[in-house]
């Protein structure tokens, strides 16, 4: 994480000014951020103004008042701000001569930018501390930190080890830290008693800052309670989520214990996920209030086309789609039944309109679901073998049952698009059970089924058909040819089917396709 140099403090003499800056309630100064400190020595060397040319700069400390509070929590520290060019302490070089500051002046003058940024803080009761701990940040900051060695051996296992390595070290240089601020903050959190009040008002990416840098130096209580804090403080949106279970997910490989945090995205039960989706769609599909269960479908529907488009791996396809079919057999019986029951009594239309619209409604949405899975070839398999319900179908009135018509018609827009792949036998089968029922209805659906799309239907039914071999393309829309003649638009219209299968059998672009097998052989082979 950062760079480490073992030095020794020289005696010296340095020019500090003092900068007022916040004291927190635990008592230690907070460290400020670079912009601050830019503004700080912007503050404390006025370029703008002449220097006087007399008397010369004296070399005692000048100090100035700082505001102050103290606390029982702990003893309170000192920032100072520092001229010097090195880090360590280093003899004042003597004031220059008169004419020489003259001369300065009339030449051109430094930016700010380009000044030195040194920061000295003094922990605890000031004149105690007996070693130094100096942070070279990557943005030319240099922080000076007066430290006692008690504490740092105590609460950071980094510096207790490297401390132990040489006896009567004095000084401790890290060099390259990435974030010297929270550098700083963290050595303060040492000397802090009542460490989770210091972070209750911190933010999610501060902490996570701060318990990077407690984790590089071993602070142990201090990441513990950054642990508390994380797992306790809402996440706000998905990014800082994000953040926070990848920083985790670090402490947790190098044997930290993570898990009260980890357990707010995570479970231990290994069928939850199957138990879970399972419940939430029977709950949906046993809804009966209109319009919290289609914002329900809503939601529902765009969280597993999320799901979908996470990698293959990342995915719970097996377990969805078991359930999801699962489902799809208990609403086929179900409307199975309903059918039968409207066959055969006369009473209860109203009744048995709105349960059987129901499980339409519920088949139509699970297809949709399987659909967008990339995995709905068994349900029109499942629909295609459904002769009982489709002799049924016939007894009923249009009203009662038109609505099975429009999963009919779902079916032949999702194979006629490419999303759904059945085998031949199946489209077939699809065509031959439920065309005719679907025919039977058209003018309702048109005129009474507000979500029906004529000319999508049309579309897919045409297109479902022309995937059939030439000789089923034309008993189908033969058979379709002399409906229409007879109802005309209320019968779906498939002229355009009708115009390619025409082309495919009478202008026979393709000549002669069907050479057998054993004929190319012989061809080969001579």
């Amino acid at each position: 994480m950062a760079e480490i140099r073992l030095t020794r403090m020289e005696q010296g003499q340095t020019k500090i000014k003092n900068v007022p800056i916040a004291v927190t309630p635990e008592g230690f100064w907070c460290c400020p951020s670079p912009v601050v400190f830019q503004k700080s020595l912007k503050a404390q060397n006025p370029l703008n103004k002449p220097k006087p040319s007399s008397p010369p700069p004296k070399t005692s400390v000048q100090k100035k008042p700082v505001y102050e509070r103290r606390t029982a929590a702990a003893a309170p520290s000192r920032l100072v701000l520092s001229d010097d060019q090195q880090c360590s302490t280093a003899p004042e070089r003597p004031p220059p001569p008169t004419s020489s500051v003259a001369a300065a002046e009339r030449g051109p003058r430094p930016k700010i930018e380009s000044l030195p940024k040194k920061v000295a803080i003094e922990f605890g009761e000031p004149g105690t501390c007996d070693m130094k701990v100096i942070l070279l940040g990557k943005q030319g900051f240099c922080v000076k930190l007066s430290v006692h060695r008690n504490v740092l051996t105590e609460k950071s296992t980094f510096f207790s080890e490297k401390l132990s390595e040489q006896s009567g070290l004095s000084c401790l240089q890290i060099g390259d830290c990435e974030d010297v601020e929270i550098y700083v903050e963290t050595v303060g959190l040492m000397y802090c008693k009542e460490m989770k009040q210091r972070l209750m008002k911190q933010s999610v990416s501060r902490i996570l800052r701060i318990l990077k840098v407690a984790e590089f130096l071993g602070f142990s209580s201090c990441i513990e309670s950054c642990l508390e804090f994380l797992e306790a403080v809402p996440w706000v949106g998905e990014e800082e989520e994000e953040k926070v279970v990848s920083t985790v997910l670090q402490l947790q490989a190098e044997g930290i214990g993570v898990n009260p945090v980890l357990k707010r995205v995570s479970s231990d039960i290994s069928n939850v996920p199957k138990e879970t989706l399972s419940q939430i769609i029977d709950l949906v599909l046993k809804s009966n209030e209109e319009r919290g269960r289609r914002e329900m479908k809503s939601i529902v529907l765009k969280l597993l086309r999320e799901n979908n488009s996470l990698p293959s791996y990342a995915r719970t396809n097996d377990i969805c789609n078991d359930t999801i079919y699962k489902s799809c057999r208990s609403c086929l019986e179900s409307l199975l039944e309903l059918f039968k029951q409207g066959a055969e009594a006369s009473e209860n239309r109203d009744r048995l309109a709105k349960c059987i619209a129901l499980e339409a409604d519920n088949l139509t949405w699970l297809l949709e679901i399987l659909v967008d899975k990339q995995a709905g070839d068994e349900f029109a398999v499942m629909w295609a073998k459904q002769q009982e319900l489709a002799m049924l179908h016939g007894k009923l009135p249009t009203v009662l049952r038109y609505c099975v018509s429009c999963l009919s018609g779902r079916l032949y827009v999702g194979i006629g698009r490419g999303e759904l792949l059945p085998s031949k036998e199946t489209r077939r089968l699809l065509l031959q059970t439920w065309l005719q029922p679907l025919m039977n209805d058209y003018n309702w659906l048109q005129h009474g089924c507000r979500s029906f799309d004529r000319k999508v239907v049309e579309e897919g039914i045409g297109r479902t058909i022309l995937t059939l071999p030439l000789e089923d393309q034309q008993s189908i829309l033969l058979s379709w040819f002399q409906s229409f003649l007879k109802s005309g638009d209320s019968c779906p219209n498939l002229q355009r089917a009708f115009e390619v299968w025409w082309r495919r059998t009478f202008i026979r672009p393709y000549g002669n396709v069907g050479v057998s097998d054993s004929s190319i052989l012989a061809k080969e082979h001579h």
